[in-house]
């Protein structure tokens, strides 16, 4: 029989578990995830070293995504290492950005490339209305946010604002 202190114990490391898997974007900056602006994408290589990429993206409320293709290092570097964090920077002021750490939940084959087309929409259509001649190799990968700073913080804005 377990003994009601470690439920209790198990109970709350579960809990600050789940808080931890659920973090929570800051609302002053979710325009930022709204907007169609660049995201920097920090992949880690197969050998350790850093690969960071200028990447569009969506943002569906919960998960933010990026598509790509199975021919690019992006795809093997998360396919080893699922952690990644991107930052994302407001155009208007250079010193308000927000970075994001996540994993990577899943990687979605994307054949037709429907997602990159509804990306691509979403960024004012800047290469075509048809969908791309590697569509076939193009898959989504799909981050769960795992925590999030937000630049700049209150003290400093108040010194940036003066």
């Amino acid at each position: 029989m377990v003994a009601s202190n470690q439920v209790s114990n198990l109970l709350e490391i579960w809990k600050s578990e789940v808080r931890a898997s659920m973090a929570a974007i800051p609302t002053d900056l979710l325009d930022l995830l709204e907007r169609p602006l660049y995201a920097h994408l920090a992949t880690t290589r197969p050998d350790g070293t850093v690969q960071v990429s200028p990447m569009w993206f969506d943002w569906d409320g919960e998960r933010l995504r990026f598509s790509t293709t199975t021919k690019r290092q992006k795809y093997r570097n998360v396919q080893s290492h699922p952690h990644v964090a991107a930052s994302i920077s407001d155009p208007e002021n250079p010193y308000r950005f927000l970075e994001v750490r996540g994993v990577v939940e899943e990687i979605e084959p994307d054949p037709a490339a429907e997602v990159y087309m509804q990306i691509n929409n979403r960024y004012g259509r800047p290469f075509s209305d048809q969908a791309p001649p590697d569509a076939t190799d193009r898959v989504v990968i799909v981050v769960r946010p795992t925590g999030s700073s937000k630049y700049p913080k209150p003290w400093l804005w108040e010194k940036l604002k003066s």
